[in-house]
């Protein structure tokens, strides 16, 4: 490691000890490395230019994002949660139940789980707390854990981010999400229930039978994305980022056309919002691709592969260690600076020790997406905590019993890859 990486690092961890955004911070670091090896500094713009340009997969994030927010501007996100709350919130507990149900539904749609969070995840915390059945932090502990299964099941954002770092078919890892993300809302549903009894919450008045049936039609348009995403995908009519783009598409005719329920207005706003949060990605996606090229100058991924190979650990060791440090990591990093810096240094390990790429992948992701809500960082808890005013204290302390149970998913997903592989192998996947 030249003297020139470690200023490199010092600069990176120093700005952004600071408060400045991570990307930002990628970019200086990578500046002075330029600087100190006396290299061009044309090569950063250089690295963002070819990086970009030979990432066609890289146009399905904004669309994605443009997708969850059409959803979240419509009446799309009130329809599927009436019928969530129909079919299981007449159990005790229902509408924690509800929750976790409805993110299993919108993780189909969005790809995301802040647009999660902050769109059908403020809604039903509305409802929850409305009349005081449940406290507002459960309330919004269990939507920020149930939200973490949004980039699970596909779409994916961070799949996308992860395949473009690893050279991974995005579809086979859509499919891959699939198994573990029922599971992680399984274990959620499962909590929810063991809180419900012992706290004793009040049954929920159940909807009547015989209205499930319309409640149903209201919603099948919107429940028919993700099949539609999914036929498109696997049937070879679309690739990954046309998918995106249907996605995006058919939300706006849903929302504009079928619901009636998206003005000019609403859609520019739509439109702008969607605009800067795919800026934000953009720009920590350029800082990482400018990192990137350094890390491989440095040969650091080859010296991790040695050290892994000279500490002569399993496969089950390497993804144990992976999975601890990854936890860690995201108390303090952000899932994108994580899947685009970090992960490319155990790539290589992972092909030494004969791992699967698209079962690490899932397991990156799982661990990404529980970063999310752990404490100190976890970004869902301040995106709920600034849309809802939930305070941060009541979060933290009702979040554990969650996190508890989504670290047991975790370690099914890590100890058993053919929960992962299953449906992979069944459209033609060979490990």
């Amino acid at each position: 490691m030249s003297n020139a990486f470690l200023l490199c690092l010092a600069v990176l961890f120093g700005v952004a000890a600071i408060g400045a955004p991570i990307a930002l911070a990628m970019i200086i670091a990578a500046v002075v490395y330029l600087l100190m090896a006396g290299q061009d500094l044309a090569l950063a713009a250089e690295q963002i230019l070819q990086g970009l340009y030979n990432s066609f997969i890289l146009l399905a994030v904004p669309l994605f994002i443009v997708a969850a927010n059409i959803m979240n501007a419509g009446t799309i996100s009130d329809r599927l949660l009436g019928f969530c709350v129909a079919v299981v919130g007449r159990f005790r507990g229902g509408l924690g139940h509800v929750n976790v149900v409805a993110s299993l539904i919108f993780s189909g749609m969005s790809g995301s789980a802040i647009a999660d969070a902050a769109g059908v995840g403020k809604i039903i915390i509305e409802m929850m707390t409305r009349n005081g059945r449940y406290s507002l932090g459960f309330a919004a502990a269990i939507t920020a854990a149930s939200a973490t299964i949004g980039p699970i099941i596909p779409p994916s954002i961070p799949m996308v981010l992860y395949a473009l770092v690893s050279d991974t078919s995005v579809g086979y890892l859509f499919l891959a999400g699939i198994l573990p993300g029922l599971l992680m809302g399984a274990v959620l549903m499962v909590m929810v229930a063991i809180i419900a009894r012992r706290r004793q919450f009040a049954m929920d008045d159940p909807v009547p039978m015989r209205e499930l049936p319309a409640l149903g039609i209201r919603a099948f348009p919107a429940l028919l994305m993700p099949v539609i995403l999914l036929f498109g995908i696997y049937g070879g009519v679309t690739t990954p980022t046309e998918a995106a783009a249907v996605a995006a598409a058919y939300a706006l005719l849903l929302a504009s056309f079928f619901y009636r329920s998206l003005s000019l207005s609403s859609l520019y706003t739509v439109m702008s919002d969607s605009a800067r949060s795919s800026a934000a990605v953009g720009l920590v996606i350029g800082g990482a691709l400018i990192f990137n090229y350094i890390v491989a100058s440095e040969n650091i991924p080859n010296s991790i592969a040695a050290l892994m190979d000279s500490l002569e650990l399993s496969p089950l060791g390497f993804l144990l260690f992976v999975n601890v440090l990854l936890l860690v990591l995201g108390c303090v990093l952000d899932a994108a600076t994580i899947l685009l810096v970090v992960v490319p240094l155990f790539l290589p390990g992972c092909q030494l020790l004969g791992i699967d790429l698209v079962h690490f992948g899932v397991v990156v992701v799982v661990n990404t997406m529980i970063g999310l809500i752990t404490p100190p960082y976890g970004i869902l808890l301040f995106v709920i905590n600034a849309t809802t005013g939930a305070p941060l204290r009541d979060m933290i302390m009702e979040i554990w019993p969650f996190l508890i149970a989504l670290l047991l998913a975790l370690m099914t997903i890590t100890l058993v890859p053919e929960l992962v592989l299953w449906l992979p192998m069944q459209m033609g996947y060979a490990p």
